[in-house]
């Protein structure tokens, strides 16, 4: 009886699934098709590129000696990435193109109906390892350089800028900034770089998407075939990493990234805050985190806002050509609009519907109009445990390094408790991770000092007066 090519297909599966086992198996050869068999080759389809570029770079020759073993004329394999349904193609669009105001562009659908992610179409089987969504907005032609983000751009740039052999400069590069100052846009910028070319593999996760597919993984009893996809790129982009939860999650985030800057993989991160204050992850990813290059977005001045603004007029003046902001407008907004990017992009955004929907120009009474729920009373700062150990330091003649000994003469452990005690009532940060930063010390040893100063401060003048004028400092 003849054997037909499908019936050799289905024993050629057989053959894989005995040598690679069953969990890889279903990860990476269930969705497989037999399209054809002709002349000395099989064409074999598959749902998604992301499945064609890992079976072709880690199973091709397994699959192929397969094949032979089935049908000794079969010399080659071919992989195509099949479509669900016969469509016409969408034309791409180039990353650079500048996007409509307001339009949504999470679920652009491309070449095949699929969702265009941070790493091609959604994988199928382990859906974040088809990537966050990227804006096609997100671009480095579309971010606006300043004093306060000149270093996280460069940086940002060199990585997506480099090739596959070049050395790692910056291994984890990891960006802090509070929210809207441009984080996602740098690292989205950076994952559409290295995506444009076909020489790096780079994918684009937010932390929640990271958290989702491994416990997807675990509750598929696919988690090896998910770590090992994860090991397989070339630049890894996580954003959010302040909601990374879970301590197996954790763990899993911990060992791929060892394992990527161990190859020599680059690691992009960012968060809205440095790795130290990053409490709820484990002491080696901290670790590990701050031994890259740590750099920090700071707050948008006012001379970056008001490029900001009119880089946004000029990008809403391409769909709609009639309309204008004056430029006492736009400097108002500068100077009034001070929270973040969002805000400043809120206020054009109100601006333009405004103009559109009544037909009026932008006046100055309409801006201070429409964006007075934007102007939000100045926050005061962020007060760091490193400037209070710098700061109590200078005050009591001791050094840093003093204040995180174990020395426990008298004119040490007076400033040591101070210190101490400031961190508590001007940081949020808890007793164990104040303890932490002063050499490692017990929580209790915190609440000690802690209440050690507060008993003080009743009864010593001076003393209350030392901590007031160390407080003005530290918060100006």
């Amino acid at each position: 009886m003849t054997i037909t090519d499908h019936e050799r297909w289905e024993r050629v599966k057989g053959r894989l699934k005995a040598e690679v086992g069953d969990e890889i198996f279903q990860s990476w050869f269930a969705r497989m098709e037999l399209d054809r068999v002709q002349d000395s080759m099989a064409h074999l389809s598959v749902p998604t590129r992301f499945l064609k570029s890992w079976i072709q770079s880690h199973y091709i020759d397994r699959l192929l000696t397969c094949w032979q073993a089935e049908h000794a004329e079969i010399q080659k394999l071919d992989v195509n990435v099949r479509s669900a349904v016969i469509r016409t193609a969408l034309p791409k669009a180039k990353p650079s193109e500048t996007i409509e105001f307001g339009r949504d562009l999470r679920g652009i659908k491309g070449d095949a109906g699929e969702t265009r992610t941070a790493f091609g179409p959604v994988a199928s089987g382990h859906d974040a390892l088809g990537g966050s969504p990227l804006d096609l907005r997100l671009t480095f032609d579309t971010f606006v350089v300043g004093r306060s983000n000149t270093l996280a751009h460069a940086a940002a740039k060199q990585v997506a800028a480099a090739r596959r052999d070049d050395p790692v400069m910056f291994n984890p590069l990891y960006i802090h900034a509070g929210v809207g100052l441009g984080k996602t846009h740098l690292l989205q910028a950076t994952t559409w770089v290295g995506n444009n070319g076909a020489e790096r593999k780079v994918l684009y996760l937010t932390a929640e998407k990271f958290m989702y597919g491994f416990v997807s993984a675990l509750r598929t009893q696919t988690a090896i075939a998910f770590k090992e996809a994860l090991r397989g790129i070339d630049v890894l982009v996580i954003d959010d990493l302040q909601f990374l939860q879970g301590k197996s999650t954790q763990a899993e985030f911990c060992h791929t990234l060892n394992a990527l800057i161990d190859a020599g993989r680059q690691v992009v991160i960012a968060a809205d805050r440095p790795p130290t204050d990053l409490e709820s992850l484990d002491d080696r990813v901290r670790s590990r985190l701050a031994g890259g290059l740590v750099v920090e977005m700071g707050p948008l001045g006012e001379e970056l806002r008001l490029e900001i603004l009119k880089f946004r007029v000029a990008a809403a003046r391409q769909y709609h050509p009639t309309f204008d902001v004056p430029a006492p407008v736009l400097s108002y907004i500068a100077k009034a609009v001070t929270h973040n990017g969002r805000d400043l992009e809120g206020a054009i955004n109100r601006l333009l519907a405004h103009n559109k929907l009544t037909g009026q120009p932008v006046t100055m009474e309409m801006a201070e109009r429409e964006v007075r729920d934007l102007i939000r009373p100045q926050e005061p700062k962020r007060v760091k445990i490193e400037d209070i150990q710098r700061i109590v330091a200078r005050q009591y003649n001791v050094s840093r390094s003093d204040l995180l000994s174990s020395r426990r003469t008298a004119n040490v452990v007076r400033p040591r408790q101070v210190a101490m005690y400031l961190a508590k009532t001007l940081t949020l940060r808890s007793l164990p991770e104040i303890g932490r930063r002063f050499g490692g010390r017990d929580h209790t040893t915190v609440l000690h000092a802690v209440r050690k100063i507060e008993g003080l401060v009743g009864n010593d003048a001076m003393l209350a007066d030392e901590i007031e004028i160390l407080k003005r400092q530290l918060q100006e």
